[in-house]
Parts: C-alpha cells; structure tokens; sequence
C-alpha cells in the first residue's frame, strides 16, 4: 500500500443462530455438556450476542419435547445423519418464535442465513418454509401439541419421581422454571446489609433474602459477575441457597484439618474458608482442568488452600501430599464434605441439559461410586470427626437410600438432626431440599459423626 498502512484483521464472528445449532448438536448426539460448549463457543461471536447464545441453548433444552413434537408435525420425513445440525437449526429457530421476543420476520430470516454459514445452502429453502409454515398454522399446530400436559422431562425420570414423591408435579415445575439468582455475601468483606445497599444503588432489586442465612440474597433478574459490585475483590459468590448450607452444616473451626472432597469449582471450599478462615482445607478433585477454577476461586478470595487432584476412592496415592504440605502427623481429617458425584437431578432448571445427558442405567452405578467414596473416606476421618454427605441429586436411591445402608453396615457411625428440620422430620435420614422459584436447588444432606 502506497501509505505502507496495514490493514487490521479482525476476527470472523459466526452468526448466533449457527454457533446454537453446533452446541445443542453437540449436546443431543454426543453427550457434551453446555457449560463446556458454551464459554469456547463465546469467543466465536460478538460479545454482545453472549446472552442471546446461552438464553437459546439452555432454552431449547429446557423445552425440547415440545420443540421436538412441533417440528415432527411440520416436517414430511425426520432429519437423520448429517442432516440432524438442520434440525438442530429448526429447533433454535422455533425456540426463537416461542419464547423470545425477537420479531418473528427477524428471527426466521436470522435462521434461514445460517443455512449459509453451516455450509447447507440446500436446506435453505426447507428451513424458510418449515418456520414460515408454523408461523401460518401455528394456533392449530399448538392446539395438537399442548392438547395433553407435558413434563418436558424423560420418562425415565419422571418415572422414578411418582415412586419417590407424591409432589412429583411439583418437582417437575420448578424444573421448568429459569433459577432466581442468589449470591452468598462474603462475611470476611462486608455485609449482607451492605452489599443489599450496594446492589440497590447500582440499579440492581433484591427481592428475597432467607432468614435462616444471613448471608444469602437473591436477585430480581440475573446478572453477569462483572456487574456485581465488588465480584473481583471476593466480597461475593454467586451461590445456590440450597449450596451454601454445605459449608454451614460441616461447621469448620479455625486450625481443624479439613477434606473437601469432589470440591471443583470450588464454591463450598471459599466458603469454608470464609467461616474459618485459619482452617487448613485440602480440595481434592479427580479432575485437574476443574481445579484450575478452584485457584481462581481461591484466587479471587484471596484465600488459601492445598488444592490436590486425586481419586477419592484412592486416598493412599495423595495423602503423602498433604502429609508433606501439612506435617506427617495428618493421617484422618477432623472434617469431611463428600459433595459426592451425582446425577445433578435436582439442578435441573440450571442445567437443563442434565435431562438428555442422563439415562437411567447411570443411577446405579453412580451409587455403587458413591458408597465406594463414603466407606474409603469414612476410614480417615478422626473419631467424634464430621462427614457430611451431600449431592445436587433427588433420587433417594442417592440420598436417603445410601445414608441408610450406610449406616447399617457402621457402627460407629451417627446421623445428626439437622437445624432446619421439623418435629415431624426428626425421624428422616438426612433432609432433602427440593426445587423451588422462590427458595434454592434440589440438594440432599446427611451430617454424620464418628463415635469415638
């Protein structure tokens, strides 16, 4: 060039509509999990479009039976094989005229122009008529679909709900729901009285705050953590209410060594560390790419801890790291949280694409893991120690189930009454927290002590 200027590059962004159409393709047939699509799919887009990518995919998700009925009506012969990413298209394209309020000529023409970006210019035509169709019959097509009431989940799951739980329904409504946002107040930074006065000034509404937890609040409406006064400072956490009472029920003291087991992300391990901040807390996780957010976490609290990566089931291959870290006298913990691995059953609504992720046959054997996990352990905790046993599940087999078979087969082993339980509850092993607009997730909790 005559001026040697350069040109600057700029990065190809793809259309939203396309990206949505690749992740829940991903998610439907080969199992991936949308909060590990979701942020490398994001450097692929516009940052403004971030939202809109994460509100389609965790929506079609969220209703894909209905999505799915509707499509299967419109359509002469199922989409199959390669052609299943244009039927992903559709789904992003229906889920578009249903549930959002992008104007239905922009929202059919913005899917049709993906057609060109995922390379099937071919279906182009197909694409065009099968969302203009429905937007020409859609009162008779809805009429058909929405005649009989919907789960929106597996049967399989629904299923194992009417044997468990008389309030099934209950369940499965809330799991229909988008999750109310809850923050846990750093009580080593500030106050919830503070923050709640901090978040008003900044436009932000609280509308429900939980008596038993002080240090809990929710928010009107998400949203994003760069928003939230003083989120990189670690004065707060966002945080399930039904989350954070693993950290309030193991009651860690300052000095105590404590395993966190499962621990990645790491929001149960800063908030152990906010309750007892001289606690000596190991975070032990089978996964090393997850504990690269515990450090951040740790990180952004500014907290410290031994972060190990090891196999619960295996505690002879990393306990001469912490006896290295922490002297050689350390052969059992005083205290124990077994977030044990589960089928995330009870956050569904925040991870709606647990329901096709999940089969039934993954039940079983993820309580056989689970006991495997609780007997290993068990033998290195401390006698008049605390285990507590946690899972984001509601299935009993996982939960109440597991305690009890537990407990039969150890004698030394007591179940302790838990604070929020009712005179009618006290005879129930462990408490099981369910799904609700206006409280916390699906989460179980047994706080078990070893007799001395």
């Amino acid at each position: 060039m005559k001026n040697n200027q350069r040109l600057k590059s700029t990065k190809p962004t793809l259309s939203v509509r396309a990206v949505a159409a690749q992740i829940i393709l991903q998610v439907l047939h080969e199992g991936k999990s949308l909060s590990s699509l979701i942020p490398k799919y994001q450097q692929q887009i516009r940052e403004q479009d971030s939202a809109l990518l994460q509100e389609i995919c965790f929506g079609v998700c969220r209703v894909l039976p209905r999505l799915e009925r509707i499509i299967s009506i419109l359509l002469d012969k199922p989409l199959k094989g390669k052609t299943r990413i244009v039927h992903c298209l559709l789904l992003v394209g229906m889920y578009q005229l249903l549930y959002t309020r992008i104007p239905s000529h922009a929202a059919v023409d913005e899917v049709v122009s993906a057609t060109k970006q995922l390379k099937l210019d071919s279906f182009r035509g197909l694409t065009n008529a099968v969302l203009r169709r429905f937007l020409r019959d859609q009162e008779s097509i809805l009429a058909t679909v929405d005649k009989h009431w919907q789960t929106l989940h597996p049967e399989w799951f629904v299923n194992r709900l009417k044997k468990a739980y008389p309030n099934w329904r209950e369940i499965i409504d809330a799991n229909n729901q988008k999750p109310p946002m809850w923050l846990r107040i750093n009580p080593q930074r500030t106050s919830a009285t503070e923050y709640k006065t901090l978040l008003q000034n900044s436009g932000t509404d609280v509308t429900i705050e939980n008596e038993e937890n002080p240090c809990a609040i929710c928010l009107t409406q998400g949203k994003a953590v760069s928003q939230l006064p003083h989120f990189s400072e670690g004065w707060v956490t966002v945080q399930d209410l039904h989350a954070q009472w693993a950290a309030l029920l193991l009651g860690a003291k300052d000095q105590e060594v404590i395993l966190d087991a499962c621990a990645a992300p790491g929001g149960k391990t800063t908030h152990i560390l906010e309750l007892a901040p001289a606690a000596k807390v190991v975070a032990l996780d089978v996964e090393e790419n997850r504990l690269k957010r515990v450090k951040e976490n740790l990180q952004r609290l500014q907290q410290e801890a031994l972060v190990i990566c090891g196999d619960a089931t295996q505690p002879e291959q990393w306990l001469n790291k912490i006896q290295k870290e922490l002297g050689q006298g350390v052969k059992q913990f005083d205290r124990i949280l077994l977030d044990a691995p589960c089928s995330a059953t009870g956050v569904i609504r925040r991870h709606p694409d647990i329901k096709w992720l999940r089969q039934d046959s993954d039940i079983e054997n993820l309580v056989q893991l689970q006991q495997q996990i609780l007997q290993t352990l068990w033998q290195y905790l401390k006698p008049n120690g605390t285990l507590l046993y946690a899972t984001c599940s509601v299935l009993p087999e996982e939960n109440s189930y597991q305690i009890q078979q537990f407990l039969a087969h150890n004698s030394d082993a007591y179940l302790e009454k838990l604070p929020f339980m009712k005179m009618e509850e006290q005879e129930q092993v462990g408490y099981q927290f369910f799904p609700s607009q206006t409280s916390g997730d699906g989460f179980y909790y047994a706080k078990l002590t070893k007799k001395s």
